[in-house]
Order: structure tokens, then sequence, then C-alpha cells
């Protein structure tokens, strides 16, 4: 592509931080934009429920994680918004009271396209953009479990990341010929041809000689991941522990002052999780679908101990009943199936490579190429 053929194209992503799967996932699409079409789209994020929701909706990133610590009211929420006729009457009702902020975002940033990678906002949204004729994309980052809010039959494209997630949006009224399978974005760094895992692990630290179990949390270290990392601890497995708290400060501070049995390694929020993950030899995650997402890139057979009712219900279903992994809800169940594994190294080398055929490195780039020629733009 020419880059001075014609001006780059303004396109803005609306996400937020409520979970971290929405933002990782518009910066991933975001660079393999640039990769597909360099310089030829000028992008913008912007949270849209903390910048531009009126009163409560903006508080919506610092209510987030203590509600996730209360699954039966999110449940609970969740089941009672999740229909067709149950959210278009909601979103009647709340858009007098949130039309002039998605106006002023407008104003705000003036875009050629519009993509939205959060479930909430994309019926007002779109009916904001109806009246001014800009295209509106939306890219579902719910694997299975697709919540009704996503899908409004305005958007140009709906891009979803499983053939489960195109049927729900289906049911939910949106256009089959609107409706692309493309699977889940992940960063351009998850696409790269693997280091060496030996000099990987030299590098990181890690014995070789010992499996390592990845123990992640999702961005925000979410779950019951101490109590799942200390049940392993006493188990005395003959393994590795690498933990990731994300963004949960109190949590890492927690496990680095615990004296641990095991080889232990204790990480924040990490920006090379590419290489923790093509070291390591088990996942041990909630089951966010990007860290699922990224673990089938890998090839690594998962241990899902965690989710959130409702969205990563599908989640569970999906890595289970494709055996790339298995649902362990209780600490024990976790040790339990590590110590299988660990006895029948066959059995846990079917999980990865059934794990592995999972995979879809490409995703990104695809969707990127989707957004291109929504725009016009030439590959």
């Amino acid at each position: 592509m020419d880059d001075h053929s014609q001006p780059a194209k303004r396109v803005l992503f609306l996400f937020s931080d409520t979970g971290g799967g929405h933002r990782s996932a518009a910066s991933a699409i975001i660079e393999a934009l640039e990769l597909e079409f360099p310089g030829g789209t000028r992008c913008e994020m912007v949270d849209i429920l903390k910048d531009y929701g009126p009163p409560p909706i903006n508080y919506a990133p610092e209510i987030y994680p203590p509600l996730s610590r209360m699954p039966h009211l999110w449940e609970l929420g969740y089941r009672a918004s999740d229909g067709r006729r149950r959210s278009q009457m909601l979103y009647q009702a709340l858009w007098p009271y949130i039309r002039y902020s998605l106006d002023a975002l407008m104003r705000d940033y003036p875009a050629d396209l519009v993509v939205s990678v959060h479930q909430f906002i994309n019926a007002p949204v779109a009916r904001a953009l109806a009246r001014r004729k800009v295209p509106f994309v939306t890219v579902v980052t719910d694997m299975v479990s697709t919540h009704a809010f996503w899908f409004d039959p305005r958007a140009s494209l709906i891009i979803v990341p499983t053939e489960a997630a195109k049927q729900r949006g289906l049911q939910m009224g949106a256009l089959a010929e609107r409706l692309r399978v493309a699977g889940q974005p992940v960063a351009e760094r998850f696409r790269q041809p693997p280091a060496d895992r030996v000099e990987t692990r030299r590098a990181l630290g890690w014995r070789e000689d010992l499996p390592v179990a990845l123990l992640v949390g999702g961005g925000e270290g979410m779950g019951p991941l101490e109590a799942v990392a200390q049940a392993i601890d006493h188990a005395g497995l003959p393994l590795t522990l690498a933990m990731v708290a994300g963004r949960n400060r109190a949590l890492e501070k927690r496990l680095k002052a615990r004296a641990w049995q095991s080889l232990a390694f204790i990480y924040g929020f990490v920006t090379n999780m590419p290489d923790l993950m093509r070291a390591a030899d088990i996942l041990v995650t909630k089951a966010g679908p990007g860290t699922i997402s990224e673990g089938f890139i890998a090839g690594l057979p998962q241990i899902l101990y965690s989710k959130m009712p409702g969205q990563e219900d599908g989640n569970v279903t999906y890595v289970v009943d494709e055996s790339a992994g298995v649902w362990a809800p209780e600490p024990a169940q976790v040790v339990a199936t590590l110590r299988e594994w660990l006895e029948q190294p066959a059995a846990m080398a079917q999980f990865a490579a059934n794990s592995r055929r999972l995979a879809n490195p490409d995703a990104s780039r695809q969707i990127a190429r989707l957004l291109g020629g929504v725009l016009g733009l030439d590959v």
C-alpha cells in the first residue's frame, strides 16, 4: 500500500477496563492493523464507560474488581439482562440518559470507523452512529458464552471468536451476512516463532529438569489463585511453580512473603507472557478467553480452576469437550490432575496436542483485514 495515496483512516476503539481482556484485545487489533496496513490507519482507544459514561456508569472500572469477587451477584445481573427483548428494553430506558454523552464522544473523536470490544455499549453506540452514517464494527471478546448485549443488528460487522458465538449471534437477531468467525485477538508476540525453550528457561532462571506449572489469574489476578498455589505446594509435587498475580499487588505481596516448599517464581503484571507460556508445561488458569487462547497457541494442557458465571461458562465447556484441559474448581482437584499428568506424561501430551489444535495465532491479523475491508483499504 502506498502510504501517500490517501490520508490515514481514523479508527476509534471503544473498550473499558472491566477485566483485562478488553484493553488487550483492542491493543492487539491496533497492532495488527498497523502491520497489515502500514500508515493506513490512525487509531485511538477510549474507555467509554469511565470517560463518557454518566454516573454511576463511569464507576464501572472501579466497581468491577470487587463485584467479580461476588460471583453469585454477578451471575444474577448477567442472567437477568441476557435476552434479546430484555436487553432492548434496558437500552430503550437508558437511551435518554446516555445519548448526550455519546454525542460528546462523537464530537471529541470523529472517526471513519468505530470498533467496540466491550459488550455493554454496542446498542447505544450503534444507534448514535446510525444518524451519522459511520460504520460500526463489534469484535466479540467473549469466547463462547456471549451475552445478548454483544449483538446489535445495526452493526456493519460483528466479528466473533468461535462458531458457537456466531450461532448465538444469529439467535440474538444479528444478520448472518454481517457475522464473521475470526478467532480471539491476541498480541503479535504470541504469533512469533518460539525462542529456544531451554534458553528461555535459563533466561527466566527456571530449572530445566523440572516440569513447570504456570498459574494465572488474568490481568487483574482474580479467582482463588492463592489457595490453588498453596494446595499444590503442600502436595510436594515434583514441579516448579510460576505464579502471575497480574495487577493484584496485594496478592503478589502475599505470594512473595510465603515460604514455599516448591521452587517458586512470583510475578506481578507481565509483558513477557509468551515466554512464560512457551517455557511452561502446564497452564493452571481462570477461564478467561484471552489466557485460554494464548494457552492454545503455546500448546499447553489447561487446568481451569475458576470462572465468571455466565460469560465464562462456555469457555470451560469448550476446553473440556475438546479435551484440551479439565475443569477443577477445587484446589484438591487441581492437585489430583497435576499428579495424574505428571505420572502419565502420555496423557498430558494428548491434552497438549488438543490444545495446540485449537490455536488461531492469526486471529488479530484476520480481524485487521476485515476492518480494512470496511474502510476500503487494500492489503
